[in-house]
């Protein structure tokens, strides 16, 4: 990379900052790609970089179909895609709501947990290698700041 030059930056005006939306696609795209060759290096080859927002959104309780579907901004044909090809593989089952039994609720298989814990194994060896790389501090300050505005976000505050 030539010193002084941003790769992330497009716009014709170099003088012009990028937007936030360009500052944090490109270390989300790195933990894909770091969970995924993780996986695939554990015997995880049927998971696809797709696939991860199931395991992102699902958590250890379980949801249905259609809350996984808007929490992801998804329809739920395409998130019923992606859930179909992880329960084929055994990732995911489908088990009675207790709530009511006509609905399923969605959860991680034994292999589904797995597969979690070697991905969660590589999001915090990513994260030590950034925090060496920035500085501890700096990368606690990073953390610190995202789940601030993670927080506004959710409460529907943001300005």
């Amino acid at each position: 990379m030539v010193r002084g030059t941003d790769p992330i930056v497009k716009s014709s005006d170099q003088n012009q900052a990028p937007l936030i939306g360009l500052l944090l696609s490109r270390p989300f795209q790195v933990v894909d790609e770091r969970v995924n060759a993780a996986l695939h290096r554990a015997g995880h080859t049927d998971i696809r970089p797709a696939h991860q927002i199931v395991f992102r959104l699902l958590g250890g309780g379980g949801a249905r179909l259609v809350d996984l579907a808007a929490r992801g901004l998804m329809t739920k044909q395409s998130m019923g895609y992606l859930v179909d090809h992880l329960e084929g593989a055994g990732y995911v089952e489908r088990v009675s709501d207790p709530l009511d039994g006509r609905a399923k609720i969605l959860q991680l298989t034994p292999l589904g947990r797995a597969a979690e814990g070697v991905a969660r194994a590589a999001i915090t060896e990513l994260q030590n290698d950034w925090a060496r790389e920035m500085g501890q501090g700096d990368f606690d300050l990073l953390i610190q700041l995202l789940r601030r505005l993670n927080a506004q976000l959710q409460t529907g505050d943001s300005r």
